[in-house]
């Protein structure tokens, strides 16, 4: 028997060794065609020197000035530099943008490139699922007019139970205050008016950003090469691991009471962001508890993180800026007395100064370098023959475009009612929508661009006016003593993001 069956396993192991050679030498002949391509873009100068952890250390330490670098060199042309990864990414000029933009998702991926920044592989958030951008757009937006004055309520509320009494000037952690209110706002609607106040769903909401970004930062630091092996066994990514049980925890009886509650003649279907989902549950493959928790935990992120980073960004910006508060404080009252004192969607339309100086500190203090981010799948070519293989992220370096003073006279300089100005010296419909905060164009990169534009922006520029309204309205705000300067922003990498450890004083206005 052995002699007839050694003839057997010999050729099994032939076959199996020949293809393995072919495909590591498949393998290898691609990874050489995309050196080679790859080679034929410029390199940034400063990076052309120094070891690959060397260069790889510098650009987490001081990616912005890499980037300043790029944009004084490279302009209009495309370029690669060496990335948090120690991989080259490919740096988009401005002008190629509208034709990348129109591109399928099967060439260009936003989600892959989104999953690579945020190390999915080790954090696991769930970076790609089309359920959340798509519920957003169908149900979240269309519904503001009739759930902005809900989130409104539960801002005075947050308000009044969490802010200090501020009798006095009062130092307060306005990125503590505002990660707490958001993460009431938002809970409200995402699910609903009886769980968004209970301990274990706000402490989630509270805790779950911080959670994931400390594991994302720690996953950058570490060496490329030693991730796999130690990624998984720090302390941060555990804790997400930990945070993921206690997520579906708490989902799993809500879930379940729902789906059987759909079986009765006298079910009242809830409206938040859960049950939306649970809706296309069929449609998106929506089919265990564990993704549905991470999905949830994902919503949590998106819309806590963007919404607390802009808002502390906008509240360090005014202690230093007190010129704008009295006018804008003005035009809070005009537009509450436009309303019959009621803070609705009108009301927060008719802000105009309001928003733009939210759309001036986003873009003076914009907690992102880079954004455009897709990874490429196909090959393409762009408009003036160059191509870019496969493999490889491109980027726009929405920094250095907000700091163009070819595109803001005069960049460098923060003016609060710049946007202001420009919607009311045209009479061109377009220039007024280009230049509102919620707007996305190829100068207006901080939500992104084209389809994969963050689609929750709109909820999140509600929340924010809401907010600012509602607190420059109650107090007055100033810096705290001794410090005549805005808090300085945390560089670490692209990302570019307001302490949170800060404090700025309060005091209560005197009626």
């Amino acid at each position: 028997m052995e002699m007839k069956t050694s003839p057997v396993i010999a050729q099994i192991v032939q076959a199996v060794t020949a293809a393995a050679i072919t495909y590591f030498a498949y393998t290898y002949i691609i990874h050489l065609n995309y050196k080679r391509h790859l080679a034929r873009i410029p390199r940034l100068r400063s990076q052309q020197i120094g070891s690959n952890e060397e260069t790889r250390q510098t650009y987490l330490k001081s990616a912005k000035a890499l980037y300043r670098e790029g944009y004084e060199n490279f302009k209009d042309q495309v370029y690669r530099m060496s990335n948090a990864d120690g991989i080259d990414s490919v740096v988009i000029p401005r002008k190629f943008l509208d034709e990348l933009r129109r591109l399928p998702d099967n060439t260009l991926s936003a989600g892959k490139a989104v999953a690579d920044f945020l190390e999915v592989k080790y954090t696991q958030i769930l970076a790609e699922e089309d359920i959340v951008a798509h519920t957003i757009k169908a149900d979240l937006t269309p519904s503001l007019l009739r759930l902005t004055p809900i989130i409104s309520e539960v801002a005075d509320k947050a308000i009044q139970g969490d802010m200090p009494s501020c009798e006095d000037w009062t130092p307060v952690c306005i990125y503590g205050l505002l990660t707490t209110i958001v993460a009431k706002m938002s809970g409200r609607i995402f699910v609903g008016p009886d769980l968004y106040l209970d301990e274990k769903y706000l402490e989630m909401g509270i805790q779950y950003t911080h959670e994931l970004m400390a594991a994302q930062r720690r996953v950058k630091n570490m060496r490329p090469l030693l991730r796999p092996l130690l990624a998984h066994r720090t302390p941060e990514v555990r804790q997400l691991r930990k945070r993921e049980k206690l997520a579906k925890e708490f989902f799993t009886p809500v879930v379940e009471a729902r789906l059987q509650g759909e079986k009765r003649d006298d079910w009242k279907e809830p409206d938040d962001m859960l049950q939306w989902l649970l809706n296309r549950r069929e449609q998106f493959k929506l089919d265990t508890m564990e993704k549905i928790s991470k999905l949830q935990l994902g919503i949590i992120f998106t819309a806590i993180h963007t919404t607390v980073m802009t808002a502390t960004n906008i509240f360090y910006s005014l202690v230093v800026t007190p010129e704008y508060i009295h006018e804008l404080r003005e035009e809070i009252l005009q537009a509450l007395a436009n309303n019959e004192g009621i803070m609705n969607s009108k009301a927060l339309q008719e802000m105009e100064k309001v928003d733009s100086y939210m759309k001036e500190v986003f873009r003076f203090y914009n907690f992102g370098t880079i954004s455009f981010l897709r990874k490429v799948l196909k090959g393409i070519v762009l408009s003036n023959g160059q191509y870019i293989p496969a493999g490889v992220n491109i980027e726009a370096p929405t920094y250095s475009i907000y700091h163009d003073d070819h595109l803001y006279p005069d960049a460098h300089t923060f003016d609060g009612f710049r946007a202001y100005k420009m919607r009311k010296n045209t009479m061109l419909d377009e220039v007024s929508a280009r230049n509102h905060f919620v707007n996305v164009n190829d100068q207006n990169l901080g939500f992104g661009y084209g389809r994969h534009a963050c689609p929750g922006r709109f909820f999140a520029n509600n929340e924010i006016k809401l907010i600012l309204a509602k607190l420059l309205l109650e107090y007055d705000i100033k810096m705290v003593d001794g410090m005549t300067t805005r808090w300085p922003n945390i560089e670490h990498g692209a990302e570019c993001l307001p302490d949170p450890s800060k404090e700025i004083l309060f005091k209560r206005l005197k009626a």
